[in-house]
C-alpha cells in the first residue's frame, strides 16, 4: 500500500472508530509504529482534526466527515448487501477485498446513519443455495477462470454433462477461451469459445472437474460484449403439464428456469415449458410423484409411464 492510499485509509479506520493506537494502526497496514507517527503528522498539517499523542491513541474531532461522500440509509443498506453477497458468492480474493469496501463504507456514514444503517441490515439475510462442499468447489474453480479471463488464456478441464450426446456420452474433455462468468439461478455459468465445438458454448461450474489454465492464448472477439450477449433459444419443444391444487404453490416457488407460462384452472395448475430435449423434463416431472400429469406431448406421456413402469419392476 502506497502513502497516499494509506493516509486515506488511516482517516477511514479513525472515522468508524472512536480512538485508534498507533501500534494498532502500524498492525492493520503492515508497518512500522514510526511511519504511523509520520502519518498522523502529515494528515494533521493537511488539516484533518485529529486528537491525541503518541502512547494514547488517536481520533477525529467529532462530526468531521471525510467529503463530499454520503449515503443515505437505503444506499448504505443496499451497498452493504452487496458486500455480503459477495463474500458468500466470489474468491477468496473478492472476498476480503469485499470485507474492506465494508469497512471503508461503514467508516464514512455518520453516526445516526450507520446506527439505522446496522438495524436494518440486522432485519435482512442472505441464505446461501447449496452445499458447502460445491460452493467451495464453486469459489475455487472461479478464482481460476477469472484470472485465465484476465490473461486472456485457455483453459481445459473435464465436464460431465446432464444430457448425453448423440454418441451416448455423458462425459467429456473440453478445452476453451473464457470470455465471462454470469451467476444463474444461483449457480455460476461460464461463457466460452470451445474449441470441440467451434462455436461459444455455456458450462457449469458445478460440472467441471480437473480445470487447468493453459499457457496458450486467445483474444477475445471486438465484437463480444458479455453484457450484451444473448444466448440463441433453440428451446423448440413444448410440453404442457396439470399439477394438483395442493402442490400448486410449491410448484410456482420453484421458478423452474424452463417454464414459460403457468394459469390457475378448476382441475389445477396448468403449466406450459419449453426446451431442448424431453429428457432435461424427465427427473423434474417424476420427482412430483402422483401430483403432476403430462397433458402434451404424447411422447413424453409414454417417457413417463415407460420410467414409471421400470421403478415399479424394482420394487
Amino acid at each position: 500500500m502506497n502513502k497516499i492510499d494509506r493516509l486515506l485509509a488511516i482517516v477511514l479506520e479513525l472515522q468508524s472508530r472512536e480512538v485508534v493506537r498507533g501500534e494498532d494502526l502500524a498492525d492493520l497496514f503492515e508497518t512500522s509504529v514510526r511511519t504511523i507517527y509520520r502519518d498522523i503528522q502529515a494528515l494533521s498539517e493537511a488539516g484533518v482534526p485529529i486528537i491525541g499523542a503518541p502512547g494514547t491513541g488517536y481520533s477525529l474531532m467529532k462530526g468531521y466527515f471525510l467529503p463530499p461522500i454520503s449515503f443515505t440509509i437505503e444506499e448504505a443498506v443496499t451497498l452493504l448487501i452487496g458486500t455480503d453477497f459477495i463474500e458468500q458468492r466470489f474468491d477468496d480474493e473478492y472476498c476480503i477485498r469485499a470485507q474492506a469496501a465494508r469497512r471503508k463504507i461503514e467508516a464514512i456514514l455518520s453516526e445516526s446513519v450507520r446506527n439505522e444503517t446496522s438495524r436494518v441490515r440486522k432485519a435482512l439475510r442472505l441464505l446461501t443455495p447449496g452445499k458447502r462442499v460445491a460452493l467451495s468447489k464453486e469459489r475455487e474453480y472461479f478464482e481460476k477462470i477469472r484470472r485465465a479471463i484476465l490473461d486472456e488464456r485457455k483453459i481445459r478441464f473435464h465436464y460431465s454433462k446432464g444430457i448425453a450426446d448423440s454418441k451416448g456420452n455423458h462425459h467429456s474433455d473440453r478445452t476453451v477461451a473464457p470470455y465471462g462468468l454470469v451467476l444463474v439461478e444461483g449457480s455460476w455459468m461460464l461463457v466460452a469459445r470451445c474449441d470441440l465445438r467451434q462455436d461459444i458454448r455455456h458450462f457449469r461450474l458445478s460440472r467441471m472437474t480437473e480445470l487447468i489454465e493453459l499457457e496458450e492464448r486467445f483474444e477475445l472477439p471486438a465484437h463480444f460484449n458479455l453484457r450484451e450477449y444473448t444466448p440463441p433459444d433453440d428451446r423448440h419443444l413444448r410440453v404442457r403439464l396439470r399439477f394438483n391444487h395442493d402442490i400448486a404453490d410449491r410448484v410456482k416457488e420453484s421458478k423452474y428456469h424452463y417454464m414459460e407460462d403457468m394459469e390457475e384452472h378448476q382441475d389445477g395448475l396448468h403449466v406450459v415449458l419449453r426446451v431442448r430435449q424431453l429428457d432435461e423434463l424427465l427427473q423434474w416431472v417424476l420427482g412430483w410423484g402422483a401430483g403432476v400429469i403430462v397433458l402434451e406431448p404424447e411422447s413424453f406421456r409414454n417417457c413417463i409411464r415407460e420410467e414409471a413402469q421400470r421403478m415399479l419392476k424394482r420394487y
